[in-house]
């Protein structure tokens, strides 16, 4: 898919038959991952959405513990199909598709999560994502975005150095200014709460929850 809204999983194509083998070695995945899907669950959500859903390793899990109708989004039609020839993939709902073009009705999900996508955007997809998650989120649903937050200290701002590297300066420096949490306000949300923060290998990692905000 040549889109300039589209970056790869792991940055380059080349690396992506890598990308989970590198989350795990990386990204500390046994410590952040199953406290997401706990927060998914405590929603008891009938549709959840899985924006960037890359191998389905967030993504079938979901659907296995949840029950609900679980929708996995992502714009590379071969990490889909790595994807779905994992056990427990046929549970998932699978959409070859990009975050600011969803593939559901308005208010349909109860929640949507997007985990390592939103630092592969520009400023301006970015905003365009958020504003298609609050389209879809119903009323009290629940929004979960889990990236990299502004790093704390030196070794983690060395460490996302390297990372911006591979994955571009100018997607990437949002996160490592921090901004994520006022572009999900002014997309519509209330402001996020910081549920999770964590050093990593290659920078700090936190995840973002935040709600539609009342009208």
């Amino acid at each position: 898919m040549n889109d300039e809204r589209y970056v790869p999983a792991a940055g380059i194509e080349s690396l992506t038959r890598f990308y989970d083998l590198g989350v795990r070695l990386t990204m500390r995945e046994r410590r952040w991952r199953p406290r997401l899907i706990q927060r998914i669950l405590d929603e008891e959500p009938r549709v959840v959405v899985d924006v960037g859903c890359g191998t389905g390793t967030l993504t079938i899990p979901l659907a296995e513990e949840t029950g609900a109708r679980v929708v996995g989004v992502d714009g590379d039609r071969k990490i889909l199909d790595h994807a779905q020839r994992k056990s427990g993939a046929a549970r998932v709902e699978w959409h070859e598709g990009l975050a600011d073009e969803l593939p559901l009705g308005d208010a349909e999900a109860d929640v949507v999560v997007s985990s390592l996508v939103f630092h592969h955007l520009p400023r301006r997809v970015k905003r365009a994502a958020l504003a298609e998650a609050h389209r879809v989120l119903r009323p009290g649903g629940l929004l979960l975005v889990a990236d990299w937050g502004p790093p704390h200290g030196p070794g983690m701002r060395a460490a996302f150095f390297a990372l911006q590297c591979l994955d571009g300066f100018e997607n990437t420096e949002d996160n490592r200014r921090g901004l994520l949490p006022r572009l999900i306000e002014e997309a519509g949300f209330e402001p996020p709460e910081r549920t999770q923060r964590l050093r990593t290998v290659v920078g700090t990692f936190e995840v973002l929850a935040s709600r539609p905000a009342r009208q």
